[in-house]
């Protein structure tokens, strides 16, 4: 069976307090695109759980979040079903993405099929919040208001589809190291959100990424492709998460492509497009 992992960015992000837990509570606006890494899981004998990947920088050990997801799965169905995983990247690690996050959510859709459990996606959401606050997202996809530490989601109606261009720097960013620099004075609570005047007018220009201000502090280099974007037509440009890629949302995929010929050439750009919550579960592939 091959399930397909969506990538996703952030088109806002909005520091609304710090928790007693020492978290952040935040608004955002998590939006699936069509960037995908791939999955393939293999029926495997009782208590066989193997996972590989084809991507050096990430642990394909206990620790990643795709054996933990098959894990927490048999216990919750107290089954000893076994698996072979197989992972094919594209969503490159620690640019903001959510790769390994969408990979959990769709290594919990995927053997609730293969293992015949029947589950769906509502009673997943509970393991997938054990995983981590955007696995929630990836049970949803589309369009998606995200709360608390943006495991609180609401689905909301989706935009038109449109063109992603991203650039993909060559290193990642820690998401904690970026979090730990945000000040009082970036916290939000009691001000108007930007992201629910969006939501009533669907004007991008409103959109914000509070965290930009630390990340550019410390990747001012980043700030320089947000500018790009924005002076090649980009109706929203932005670092997606924490970084660190850096996102240009455009009307069809001409003026994206245009962008990307004017990129210089030794810099990793990939082509995307929004992925609307339909055809998310159309080319997911686990028949959920």
């Amino acid at each position: 069976m091959t399930v397909r992992s969506f990538a996703k960015i952030n088109l806002a992000i909005e520091i609304v307090g710090k928790r007693p837990d020492g978290y952040h509570d935040i608004r955002t606006l998590f939006q699936t695109i069509t960037l995908a890494d791939e999955l393939e899981l293999e029926p495997a004998p009782p208590g066989v759980l193997e996972l590989r990947g084809d991507d050096p920088a990430v642990a394909w050990d206990g620790t990643n979040l795709v054996h933990r997801a098959a894990r927490l799965l048999q216990d919750r169905a107290g089954t000893a079903a076994g698996v072979r995983i197989s992972a094919r990247k594209s969503v490159p690690a620690g640019r903001g993405l959510g790769g390994g996050s969408s990979n959990a959510a769709a290594t919990l859709l995927g053997l609730d099929t293969l293992w015949g459990l029947g589950l769906g996606p509502a009673e997943l959401a509970p393991l997938a919040g054990r995983l981590g606050a955007d696995v929630p997202f990836f049970l949803k996809g589309g369009l998606c208001l995200g709360e608390g530490v943006g495991e609180r989601l609401t689905q909301l109606p989706d935009l038109a589809p449109l063109a992603c261009l991203l650039v993909v720097p060559p290193y990642p960013i820690s998401t904690a190291s970026i979090y730990a620099g945000v000040e009082a004075s970036l916290t939000s609570r009691g001000k108007v959100s930007k992201i629910e005047r969006f939501l009533e007018s669907r004007n991008f220009g409103l959109l914000e990424n509070d965290l930009e201000r630390v990340i550019f502090r410390a990747h001012p280099e980043l700030e320089r492709w947000k500018i790009f974007f924005r002076d090649e037509g980009a109706l929203l440009a932005q670092v997606s998460g924490s970084g660190s890629a850096v996102y240009g949302l455009f009307p069809d995929p001409a003026s994206a492509e245009a962008a990307r010929r004017r990129l210089p050439g030794t810099t990793d750009a990939r082509l995307a497009a929004t992925l609307p919550r339909e055809g998310y579960w159309a080319q997911l592939g686990a028949g959920a």
